[in-house]
C-alpha cells in the first residue's frame, strides 16, 4: 500500500471545518463544492463507505444567484399523500420563505443515497446572514 492511499484509523482521523460564502455565488457550482468536502472526495485517504468528510458552514444564502431564468421556472413538488395532494413551489416562493432549505435540497440531492447521506448532511450548518455561532472553530481554508 502506498503512502497515499494508506488507511486512516479514528485516532489519526481529523475532521476539519470549512466557512464558505454563498454571496454571489450560483446554486448548482456552490452546492457541488460543498458535497466534495462533506463526503471529502477531496482527501487522498477517501474511500466512499466511510464518513471522512467536513464540517462545513455556509453563510450569506439570502445573497445566493441563479443561471437562466431558474428563479421562475424551478419547482420544488412534495405529495402530501392525500387524493389531489401535490403541492409545487417555485425558486423564487422557496428563496422568500427560506433560503437555507433551498441550498439544503440541492446538496442533499448531491449526496449519494446510501445509509451515510443522513448522517453527512447533519454536518452542514447554512445561515442566511453572515452571523453564524460556530466563532470558536478553526476554519480551513
Amino acid at each position: 500500500m502506498s503512502d497515499t492511499t494508506k488507511k486512516v484509523g479514528k485516532k489519526e482521523f481529523q475532521r476539519n471545518w470549512r466557512l464558505i460564502d454563498a454571496k454571489g455565488q450560483i446554486l448548482g457550482r456552490l452546492s457541488t463544492e460543498i458535497a466534495v468536502y462533506l463526503r471529502g472526495k477531496y482527501r487522498p485517504s477517501f474511500r466512499p463507505h466511510e464518513d471522512l468528510g467536513d464540517v462545513v458552514v455556509v453563510i450569506n444564502t439570502d445573497q445566493l444567484k441563479f443561471s437562466g431564468n431558474k428563479i421562475k421556472t424551478k419547482l420544488y413538488r412534495h405529495h402530501t399523500r392525500w387524493p389531489g395532494g401535490l403541492r409545487e413551489k417555485n425558486l423564487e416562493e422557496m428563496m422568500k420563505k427560506d433560503s437555507t432549505e433551498v441550498l439544503r435540497l440541492a446538496v442533499y440531492g448531491m449526496i449519494p443515497r446510501n445509509r451515510l447521506r443522513d448522517k453527512i448532511i447533519t454536518r452542514l450548518k447554512i445561515y442566511k446572514g453572515s452571523e453564524h455561532p460556530h466563532t470558536g472553530a478553526q476554519f480551513v481554508s
